[in-house]
């Protein structure tokens, strides 16, 4: 009996020792600056947002308004799972105290996403998961989206959003 009162801080542990991020709050924004870039929006990615927006419409929320700073960031962190083949929000508190920083804004969230093909497929994805669909369906202000193919052609993705 005394195992099973146990269990639950055992877990507790072993779900804090396995976070996917080992980062800090009080990273640095400056270390970001250096390494952003904003290409050229792609097919995949206006249909995307577009996409987003649309399911925002109707349910009544208001549309997202694209920004290239947060452009910038997502194709930051895209470019890095794409180099590490890995799909994750490592680093997400530099990129949230980035945009915090230098977009002005007050809360931040993303989307991650690998190997789905189409805008619609990703989005789907997204919406299927509470979590996902929480930040689409968030009360935000501004968003952005990356999409990298790797050397493999598959397909990597960093939906960032802001609420300023």
């Amino acid at each position: 009996m005394k195992l099973l009162t146990k269990l639950p801080l055992l877990a507790l542990l072993a779900v804090m020792s396995f976070s996917c991020t080992t980062d800090s709050l009080n990273d640095s924004a400056e270390d970001i600056q250096l390494t952003l870039n904003t290409p050229e929006s792609k097919a995949i990615e206006v249909e995307i947002l577009n996409l987003i927006n649309d399911h925002r419409l109707s349910l009544g929320l208001s549309p997202l308004v694209d920004m290239t700073l947060v452009k910038s960031v997502a194709y930051s962190h895209t470019d890095y799972m794409v180099d590490n083949n890995v799909v994750s929000h490592d680093n997400f508190f530099k990129r949230s105290s980035f945009l915090k920083q230098k977009a002005g804004a007050k809360t931040v969230s993303e989307n991650v996403a690998y190997g789905y093909t189409s805008a619609e497929s990703v989005v789907k994805a997204w919406l299927k998961s509470e979590g996902h669909k929480k930040n689409i369906e968030g009360d935000y202000t501004n968003f952005d989206i990356s999409a990298e193919e790797n050397t493999e052609g598959k397909w990597y993705y960093t939906n960032i959003f802001i609420k300023k």
